[in-house]
């Protein structure tokens, strides 16, 4: 598994943000649910933004200050 993003593309699939941020399914798909993370699905395939990962990454980042 890789842990570098994509920087080529605009959206990432879970698996993806999982090796990221280095955390479970289920935790990703929690924040996912809570909207703490937005995303969008592409027929049944689920797509997180790059700049919703960022905008996460930047609060989490700010919280913790």
């Amino acid at each position: 598994m890789t842990t570098a993003l994509p920087i080529t593309h605009t959206a990432v699939t879970v698996p993806e943000v999982m090796a990221a941020l280095r955390l479970s399914r289920s935790k990703v798909y929690d924040l996912l649910r809570s909207g703490a993370l937005p995303s969008y699905t592409e027929g049944r395939a689920r797509r997180i933004p790059l700049e919703s990962l960022r905008t996460y990454i930047s609060n989490r980042l700010e919280e913790t200050a």
